[in-house]
């Protein structure tokens, strides 16, 4: 039976994977507006929430078109058993994460309208825990890629031949 995409060796359809293109751009705004927060909260530095604000709604945004080539680059993975696992956690937390910086996002523009100058000390604690669910989602996705090598050339024919199971 022909396959119903013309696979590269490391089995994706285009040139290299999205999802980590896309991901760490998604990373680096969600990064940036916690540091902007930050920084706007103790030195009263105004204007950093509103870079803080614009930042998380591009995050937000884009985090789902990571979540999508995600779920799509998994599929054509064929992770072998010791990859499976931490596959699973990390699209979960993908899934849990894009939900998370959207009602980040709801919330903290909800703070602009009615306080423009001001961000509460709550914000920043729930911030403060989903920053550190990005920070294990980064440490998952480094996992499945420098360790697990899902979408590496030499890892892809060794699980095709049957050495990875």
């Amino acid at each position: 039976m022909p396959a119903l995409l013309n696979v590269n060796p490391e089995n994706l359809p285009y040139p290299d994977p999205l999802h980590p293109i896309i991901v760490h751009f998604v990373i680096a705004m969600v990064f940036f507006s916690f540091f902007c927060d930050v920084v706007g909260y103790f030195t009263h530095k105004h204007h950093l929430f509103e870079v803080s604000v614009w930042n998380l709604l591009v995050a937000s945004v884009t985090v789902f078109l990571a979540v999508i080539f995600g779920q799509f680059e998994a599929g054509l993975a064929q992770p072998y058993k010791a990859a499976q696992s931490t596959l699973t956690y990390h699209t979960l937390l993908g899934w849990l994460l894009s939900a998370l910086i959207v009602l980040l996002t709801t919330w903290r523009f909800a703070i602009r309208t009615r306080h423009p100058l001001k961000v509460s000390p709550i914000y920043l604690g729930v911030a403060t825990f989903a920053i550190s669910l990005v920070s294990l989602q980064v440490y998952l996705g480094s996992k499945l890629f420098w360790v697990y090598g899902l979408h590496v050339e030499p890892i892809v024919e060794a699980t095709k031949q049957g050495v990875l199971q």
